[in-house]
């Protein structure tokens, strides 16, 4: 047993130490307050969470894409050893209304292929595999899939989405900090007090941190799913999109083979990026659709339209 004046002792440190975090807990509580009181009115409060985000989200593609660029090592295909195919690139860029992209060969995970940019100064990235896997009419659908990414900015846009739900989850951080704050110092106090083992107070804080954590974790996972959903949905616009300038059956041909020959796992797999394990949450973290739909979409839409296009 411990002695008297041993057992006042740690009291009295218990309670400098819960004074101490209570105090903390209590000024971030007093600095939200304040921010809360001295917020502007709603209309320029979303403006600037709206600039905010997509300040941080362009600045976050920029980097991320030319990140991307750095480590892909591609080399550009130049225009004279593969005349034919800029040809149809450009007729298809035209039709699909942005500016004919650079052509880009790189080794990726397996035969795809990429968009790297926007409407104006985009890439191409396409894996070496793809011109011994597909004829010539499949290649350039697979590159009108990509000239429509670039037609919409979808890196940009999902790049804004996730720069979004990491703002939001940072403020749900923020607001629960005082509780954690008063949690992780009542449960030092007790320990004190008690004279438990420090591995268990530790283990206590450890659990008040994971409560708090596991919030703000709810909040990035339905974020997310969220982005992934709209990321689906931009890829069937995507395929739509290049249906109407290509042959949809060669679009659905190309989309075969690749997903025969694709080997998943890969970071950069972005025309098969669904996983091999069906099930609730595969489909909804998944960001591209399943293949197999998007095989059934494009041949139901060349039965429908019955006349194959973009042949040139």
């Amino acid at each position: 047993m411990r002695r008297r004046g041993s057992s006042l002792l740690f009291v009295a440190v218990a309670i400098v130490t819960l004074l101490v975090y209570a105090t903390l807990a209590f000024a971030v509580y007093r600095a939200l307050l304040v921010l809360w009181a001295q917020r502007p009115d709603p209309l320029t409060t979303g403006v600037v969470l709206v600039v905010v985000t997509v300040v941080m989200g362009f600045a976050g593609y920029r980097i991320g894409t030319a990140r991307v660029r750095f480590a892909l090592d591609a080399v550009e295909l130049p225009r004279a050893e593969a005349p034919h195919l800029y040809r149809r690139v450009d007729h298809l860029a035209e039709r699909v209304g942005v500016e004919t992209p650079r052509l880009l060969i790189a080794s990726l995970s397996g035969p795809n292929a990429l968009a790297l940019g926007g409407a104006r100064g985009g890439d191409v990235v396409l894996d070496g595999s793809l011109f011994r896997l597909l004829s010539a009419d499949e290649l350039a659908a697979i590159v009108a899939h990509e000239l429509s990414h670039l037609k919409r900015r979808d890196s940009l846009v999902k790049t804004v989405g996730y720069s979004f739900g990491r703002l939001i989850a940072g403020g749900v951080w923020l607001v629960l900090l005082p509780v954690a704050l008063l949690v992780g110092g009542v449960a030092r106090a007790v320990a004190l007090v008690c004279g438990r083992d420090p591995v268990a107070v530790r283990r206590m804080i450890h659990a008040a941190d994971a409560a708090v954590s596991s919030l703000v974790v709810v909040c990035l996972f339905v974020l997310m799913a969220l982005v992934r959903a709209y990321s689906r949905r931009r890829e069937y616009a995507a395929d739509d999109r290049a249906a109407q300038v290509v042959d949809p059956l060669a679009m659905a041909r190309a989309l075969e083979k690749i997903d025969r020959a694709t080997t998943p796992g890969g970071l950069l797999s972005t025309l098969v990026v669904h996983g091999d394990e069906e099930g609730p949450l595969t489909d909804l973290l998944a960001s591209h659709p399943p293949m197999d739909e998007r095989i059934d979409r494009l041949r139901r839409q060349a039965a429908e339209e019955g006349e194959p296009r973009g042949r040139r």
